[in-house]
C-alpha cells in the first residue's frame, strides 16, 4: 500500500467512514496506530471485554462497557469502576444510550461488524480483532496493547505496563522453580461448560499460553476454534491419567458435579492434581494473560506435589 492510500484509509476512518478488516495486509488497529488523532479521543465505548481491559490497562475508564456485570463476574480484574454502564450486550448493543454519551470512538471486536454502519451514525468506529487465525495469541495481545496506546496518546504507558507484567512473570516463574515445578507432571486446563460439558484449552489458548509463559509443560493438543478450545464432555477427562488438572472459575454447578461418583472416580481427583482458579479472562489481552498466569501459580502452589516440597527433611 502506498503511503497516499494509506493516509487515505487513515482519514476515512477519523471521519468516522467504513474502512475494510484488512486492507494491504494491514489491520484496522495497525493503520490508526500509524496516524493517530490528534488530539487523541479520551470519551470512548468498549463493545468488547477485551477492548476495555486494554482501555484500564492504559489508565482509561471507558464511558460504557457492553455487558457490565457480566464483565465484573467474568474478567474480574482490571477492575471497572461501579459507575460505569452497560453499553447492552457484546452482540446488541443499546444504541440509545451509545447516542446519548456522545462518545469520541467506540471500538468494537468483528462480531459487531454488521451493525458498524448503524454505529458510525454515533461516533467513529475502530474493530480491534484480537484473536486471528494462525496466530500466537500471546503475542498479538502485547501488539494490539502497544497499538492501542499509540492510538491513544499512551503509548508510554503501553509500554511500562508490558515491562510490569514481564517482571511479573520472571517473579511466577521463580516461585514455581523453588517448589520443584520442573520436576511436576504436565498441566491442563479446562473451564466447565455446564456439569456433563467441558471446554478443554488447547495449544494456542490463552491459558495454556499463560502455562508455557510460566514454564510449564502441557500436552495441550491445537483445537479447531480461533480460540483454541474444543469441547468435550465431563466423562472424558478420564483421558488425563497423569496431568495436574486446573479449572478457571467461575463454575456455579461445582459442588453438584464434583460429589458425584463420576467425578469422584477420576484419576486427577483421586490423587489430588486438581485445583479451582481465580477468575480471570481467557480470550482478554496481555493483563488477563498475566492474571491467568497468577491464579494458575497459586492455584499450583497449594497442591499438595507443591506442599511437599516446602515441608522440612526428616533427615
Amino acid at each position: 500500500m502506498s503511503v497516499r492510500i494509506l493516509l487515505c484509509c487513515v482519514a476515512v476512518w477519523l471521519a468516522g467512514s467504513v474502512l475494510p478488516v484488512m486492507a494491504g495486509g494491514m489491520d484496522e488497529l495497525e493503520q490508526a496506530s500509524r496516524q493517530p488523532s490528534r488530539p487523541p479521543p479520551q470519551r470512548i465505548v468498549a463493545l468488547s471485554w477485551e477492548a476495555a481491559e486494554n482501555l484500564l490497562e492504559l489508565g482509561m475508564t471507558p464511558l460504557a462497557v457492553a455487558d457490565a456485570d457480566d464483565y465484573r463476574q467474568w474478567v474480574v480484574r482490571p477492575r471497572l469502576p461501579a459507575q460505569v454502564p452497560s453499553a447492552g450486550s457484546r452482540l446488541e448493543p443499546n444504541l440509545e444510550l451509545l447516542a446519548s454519551l456522545k462518545p469520541q470512538l467506540i471500538i468494537i471486536s468483528p462480531s459487531l461488524l454488521s451493525m458498524r454502519a448503524s454505529l458510525q451514525r454515533i461516533a467513529p468506529v475502530l474493530n480491534i480483532d484480537a484473536y486471528q487465525p494462525g496466530q500466537d495469541h500471546a503475542q498479538a495481545a502485547e501488539r494490539i496493547l502497544l497499538q492501542l496506546g499509540r492510538v491513544l496518546g499512551r503509548e508510554r504507558q503501553a509500554q511500562q505496563r508490558l515491562q510490569q507484567l514481564e517482571q511479573g512473570f520472571a517473579g511466577l516463574r521463580r516461585q514455581l522453580q523453588a517448589r520443584g515445578a520442573a520436576t511436576w507432571p504436565t498441566v491442563q486446563v479446562i473451564r466447565f461448560a455446564n456439569p456433563s460439558m467441558v471446554y478443554v484449552y488447547g495449544s494456542n489458548a490463552m491459558p495454556v499460553l499463560a502455562l508455557r509463559r510460566l514454564g510449564l509443560r502441557t500436552t495441550a493438543q491445537p483445537a479447531p476454534s480461533v480460540w483454541g478450545v474444543s469441547q468435550q464432555r465431563v466423562g472424558q477427562l478420564v483421558a488425563l491419567q497423569q496431568d495436574i488438572v486446573l479449572y478457571q472459575q467461575p463454575f456455579a454447578a461445582a459442588p453438584q458435579l464434583f460429589a458425584s461418583p463420576l467425578w469422584q472416580g477420576l484419576p486427577f481427583v483421586r490423587q489430588q492434581r486438581f485445583a479451582a482458579v481465580a477468575p480471570a479472562w481467557s480470550y482478554g489481552g496481555a493483563a488477563s494473560l498475566f492474571y491467568l498466569a497468577q491464579g494458575m501459580t497459586d492455584a499450583l502452589l497449594h497442591l499438595p506435589i507443591a506442599t511437599a516440597a516446602s515441608r522440612p527433611s526428616l533427615r
